[in-house]
């Protein structure tokens, strides 16, 4: 039988209090849980006292904060810096690695060693990008600021900024483009900052982190991490400006340096969509454009940047002919009026390229090991490729078999591509049965299940 005292010892009911922070909590899930409990993420919803956030070194340090940041460095693993150490290295003494971590950063005694240069080619072009690739230990140091300060800046940045920003990525903003150019913001500024990541000034970034975050020790840190030398070769030399495309808080502090101008855009009533440092800015009328001009340009002196001269344009996408590329689309109006988008050039050399990689005529492998290697570059090609126009994907499939065929010519001691006797002989249906990804099959499926959802 029940009594009171049992019916007293039942689960409390559920505060409102306590379904606020659920809700709280699951808005900003994705936030290091050992960093940004339930008080701190209600404090950052409604806004810290001043504007300015106090005491943070310690959650930098904090052991549970450097084994999360550990797990994301080992997850995304990387190559060596200069002090030629692994990530399986670095894992094999991870206690002694995360202590000595911890004591330097509690201390002061952190100092990050320099980043190592690597060169990368541009796609469609005969410029390199420079790399700066940190070593595992400044990676780990890195990541552990990065987890305390990003929430910080997240809460403010703009609805239309999407590169490296969680839960978003590169499909929402080329949405966001195709939906406002759909809505007759068809006035284009097609932007490019030339040599984005290697000119910001350290001292105006510095500045802008310090607009929210008032810990000494903290904005010490990221200063270290601005002024990291760089080895190239057997040369080492100190950077004056810019963030290093390689190291794990430079996508975090690039958008710190350009939220300002995302917000300046939006303040006008023009539409912006902004990946890093690769974004347009839309308009309804060509008045607007020019005006959008002048308000960037101006803006980019004034915070020391450069717009790349000739990559910066100006084009009205209601008019048939000229395009703009957008992180790997092209964007055309066709002569029947419609506004389509398409792998751009660079995007399909660069695809080609990937194929080359895996179809060498002097493979060793049998013919259904090299097409099960080549079906995961096909896969992930299409999955972000898929709203391309039809005719592409018949042209690269066919051009996927003339790799094929072209190996199984010189298995036969013949020389050249593959071609005339060669498509009688190993047909397409060939490959179908080896299993090889065809982009018009998986085209035409995709299709065919959009209007069934229909």
């Amino acid at each position: 039988m029940r009594n009171d005292r049992d019916e007293g010892r039942e689960g409390a009911p559920v505060t409102q209090e306590s379904t606020q922070a659920s809700e709280i909590r699951s808005r900003w899930s994705w936030t290091e849980p050992s960093v940004w409990k339930d008080r701190m993420l209600a404090t950052l919803e409604t806004g810290v006292k001043g504007g300015r956030w106090f005491s943070l070194i310690d959650k930098v340090f904090s052991e549970r904060n450097l084994r999360s940041a550990w797990r994301r460095v080992a997850r995304n693993k990387g190559a060596p810096g200069v002090d030629a150490v692994t990530v399986s290295d670095y894992e094999r003494e991870l206690e002694h690695n995360l202590a000595c971590l911890r004591g330097e950063l509690r201390t002061g005694a952190y100092t990050p060693l320099p980043n190592r240069r690597k060169w990368i080619a541009k796609p469609g072009s005969q410029d390199r990008r420079p790399l700066g690739i940190p070593t595992v230990r400044d990676r780990h140091a890195q990541c552990a600021v990065k987890q305390v300060l990003e929430p910080i800046f997240e809460r403010d940045f703009a609805e239309h900024s999407y590169g490296f920003r969680p839960g978003r990525g590169c499909k929402d903003a080329l949405r966001a483009v195709q939906s406002a150019l759909d809505e007759g913001w068809t006035h284009v500024i097609d932007a490019d900052l030339k040599s984005y990541f290697d000119t910001i000034p350290h001292c105006r970034l510095v500045k802008r982190v310090a607009e929210k975050v008032s810990d000494g020790r903290v904005l010490e840190l990221v200063g270290e991490f601005l002024k990291q030398g760089v080895m190239e070769g057997l040369s080492l030399w100190q950077p004056e400006t810019g963030t290093p495309q390689g190291a794990v808080i430079s996508p975090l502090l690039s958008n710190i340096y350009l939220d300002p101008l995302d917000h300046l855009i939006a303040s006008h009533g023009w539409r912006m969509v902004r990946y890093a440092d690769d974004f347009v800015i839309l308009c309804r009328t060509a008045a607007d454009a020019e005006e959008a001009m002048a308000t960037l340009r101006g803006w980019v002196t004034d915070n020391c940047l450069l717009l790349h001269p000739e990559k910066t344009k100006m084009l009205d996408m209601a008019e048939t002919g000229g395009g703009f590329d957008f992180l790997g689309y092209h964007f055309q109006r066709v002569r029947d009026g419609r506004l389509l988008r398409w792998a751009c050039d660079k995007s399909v050399k660069k695809f080609r390229d990937r194929v080359r990689k895996h179809t060498p005529r002097k493979s060793g492998r049998c013919m259904a090991s090299i097409i099960s290697g080549l079906n995961a570059s096909l896969r992930g090609w299409f999955q972000y490729f898929q709203h391309t126009n039809a005719p592409l994907f018949d042209r690269l499939d066919g051009w996927v078999r003339m790799r094929l065929r072209s190996i199984l010519r010189r298995w036969h001691k013949r020389k050249g591509r593959g071609r005339g006797w060669d498509h009688f002989r190993w047909p397409n249906a060939y490959f179908r049965r080896l299993g090889l990804f065809s982009l018009v099959d998986a085209h035409i499926e995709k299709r065919q299940s959009l209007r069934g959802t229909r």
